[in-house]
């Protein structure tokens, strides 16, 4: 008699069948996996992330005054930081400030020296705001204390111009700083519509998809 045992070949169809599901169910898995991984969800976000949208005011973002509307008779070609405030679903009153890239920069030029790229459609009086948020790696835009009149990101030295649509004129940055087109309202400030283009580090599909969502807010 042989030592080995002959295999039951029901046996073994049944395990080559167990195998056969086995790796199915797992490419099957992993199919479904992948599939699902590619779904972009949707992006969630509160009024205070929402970006600035036709409506909102502009209020400072910084200083004694942090919170309350900007007032025109203040500005000047000095750099004034702001907020977009709009509101909930309730009607409350909700600052912007929970996004970053909300950070807003706002100038009061004799109209004459706003020139091209700048969208003079978006400007009133002289009053122009654009993004705070440099479009190199999304550092905060400040004062050019070596060139008055210019704007600098401290981190790699990108240079805008506030007179001219902000666009480079140093340093890394592949693009000017979106524009916020305003109106005055009353004493204060408006946005009439959304930044020109989209924040730092955002695609034009991500941005549409986010202005569409800030629609549902």
């Amino acid at each position: 008699m042989t030592k080995y045992r002959r295999a039951d070949p029901e046996i073994s169809r049944r395990k080559f069948i167990n195998v056969a599901l086995g790796t199915a169910g797992a490419v099957g898995g992993l199919g479904l996996v992948t599939a699902l991984a590619g779904v972009r969800p949707p992006i969630r976000i509160t009024a205070s992330k929402v970006p600035a949208i036709a409506g909102d005011i502009l209020v400072y973002a910084e200083g004694p005054d942090a919170g309350k509307p900007i007032d025109i008779s203040k500005l000047n070609d000095k750099l004034t930081h702001a907020w977009p405030q709009g509101k909930d679903k309730t009607g409350a009153p909700v600052v912007r400030k929970d996004e970053p890239n909300n950070l807003l920069m706002v100038f009061k030029f004799a109209e004459a020296e706003l020139v091209a790229p700048t969208d003079l459609k978006a400007t009133d009086k002289g009053v122009v705001a654009y993004s705070g948020i440099c479009m190199h790696l999304g550092c905060q835009v400040g004062n050019n204390a070596s060139k008055p009149g210019t704007l600098l990101c401290p981190c790699h030295s990108g240079a805008y111009d506030p007179r001219a649509g902000c666009k480079v004129i140093g340093g890394p940055p592949p693009k000017p700083l979106s524009q916020l087109p305003i109106k005055i309202d009353g004493t204060g400030l408006a946005a009439t519509g959304p930044l020109n283009a989209p924040y730092y580090g955002s695609t034009e599909s991500d941005w549409a998809s986010l202005l569409e969502e800030a629609k549902t807010i």
